[in-house]
């Protein structure tokens, strides 16, 4: 799973190859032919690997992996880029359960993050996460964003944005009830699923707004 991940464009080259040196063999020395019809299909789940190997990966590592905590301690450019961004590659301390430390590398493009979206969390350096490993190879990791702090942030602050929409299509239309309704619905949900999270101040600041919006008229 962790070449699967880790080495995704060198497999695309790799499995071909090894699959046609297979095919002649087998031709050579047992007269055989079917071994060349292998080489598209190898070339075709090598290519699907480029796009999904680190997801499956992260999802290998989520069920069968043990928690641990990391941290990245070194990030660097990786001298390339991936939709005209720079590629980032990080070095991380990976403490395992049993207390024991090791060092694991990825770049923005290996990283198993669970649960996949179509965007890549990596946490900030020198803040600690959520990993799972497989114990007899600790240096393949999948970052548990949803259990990191950092991952809760991101949560909460992606989780406010349906509020503000409201609360700025509600300021400027302040006569509008439908506006008036989703802006309240909006502040509902956000503290029926985020109130127990918040700060003291920011729930009280939110539980105030929901109070000024005036009820629907019966």
């Amino acid at each position: 799973m962790y070449i699967l991940a880790q080495h995704r464009l060198l497999l695309m080259f790799a499995l071909p190859l090894a699959c046609l040196v297979f095919a002649v063999l087998l031709h050579i020395y047992r007269g055989k032919r079917w071994g060349y019809f292998l080489i598209p299909m190898v070339f075709t789940l090598a290519m699907i690997n480029i796009f999904t190997g680190q997801w499956v990966n992260a999802g290998f590592l989520n069920w069968f992996g043990t928690p641990g905590t990391a941290i990245i301690v070194d990030k660097r450019d990786a001298g390339w880029l991936l939709n005209e961004q720079r590629v980032n590659e990080y070095d991380v301390l990976v403490r395992m359960a049993d207390g024991r430390d090791v060092v694991a590398q990825f770049d923005d493009m290996s990283a198993s993050i669970w649960p996949p979206r179509n965007l890549i969390l990596i946490p900030a350096l020198n803040d600690p996460f959520v990993v799972k490993y497989v114990p007899g190879f600790p240096r393949n990791i999948v970052i548990m964003s949803d259990e990191s702090a950092y991952g809760k942030r991101w949560l909460l602050n992606d989780a406010r944005r349906p509020v503000e929409r409201a609360r700025n299509l509600h300021d400027a239309s302040p006569d509008n009830a439908m506006f008036a309704q989703e802006y309240r619905q909006a502040l509902q949900d956000f503290l029926a699923a985020y109130g127990e999270v918040l700060s003291a101040s920011d729930r009280e600041q939110y539980e105030k707004k929901l109070e000024a919006i005036a009820a629907p008229a019966p």
